[in-house]
Parts: C-alpha cells; structure tokens; sequence
C-alpha cells in the first residue's frame, strides 16, 4: 500500500505548482484523501481533503481560494492544484488517506512527501 506524491519544485511567489498523488490500490479510490503540510508547532497540518466522489472538499483557511484539490478515480490519483503561491506556503507537502468517514480525522497512509519551495 503506497502513496507516492510528485509535483514539487521550487516557483516565485505568485506562481503556480500542482501536486499529484498516485495510490498503489484501486482501493483509495473509495478513501477520503487530504493533503497536509507542517506548519511551526505542528508536525502536519491540514491543507485540504476530498471526499470519496469528489462531492465534498475542504480547506484551511489560509489556502482557500488559491487551492484546489481534485481526484481522478479511474486513474487513483489526487491532485492539488496551487496558485497564487507564497513564501510561507514553503513546506513537504504529504499526501495521506482515510478510510474513516468525513467525520474522522484520522488519517492511516502517508506518501513520503515532496518539497515545495516559493521565492520571494
């Protein structure tokens, strides 16, 4: 069971990046996946999640707006498309999965991250 991200790199601030995160199992496709970054004080934090049909997302407030997280079924995977970028929204962003409901915030697999990096 894998969750391997990629998209990463380093951009301008007010440039844009998009993250992909490919599960290993058709199973995922039926998870709630999210998107964490670790912010000071905090190991991870969340930045968005999308539900199994793609129905409900959410969002920390600091993205919204400029965020968007999407899944592709059929292909296993979850994207974050990033705009508007900024220095502080330098961080390893990681890729995770619940199998839990909406409700639960427990999260039981992690990709390894990839690096985002935003110039100023």
């Amino acid at each position: 069971v894998q969750l391997v991200e990629s998209g990463g790199g380093q951009v301008q601030a007010g440039g844009s990046l998009r993250l992909s995160c490919a599960a290993s199992e058709r199973t995922f496709s039926d998870y709630v996946m999210g998107w964490f970054r670790p912010v000071s004080g905090k190991a991870r934090e969340f930045a968005a999640r999308i539900n199994w049909d793609a129905y409900m997302t959410q969002y920390t407030d600091s993205v919204k707006h400029r965020f968007t997280i999407s899944r592709d079924k059929t292909k296993n995977v979850v994207d974050l498309q990033m705009n508007s970028l900024k220095p502080e929204d330098t961080a390893v962003y990681y890729c995770a999965a619940s199998q839990w409901s909406w409700d639960n915030s427990r999260y039981d697999y992690w990709g390894e991250g990839t690096q985002v990096t935003v110039s100023s």
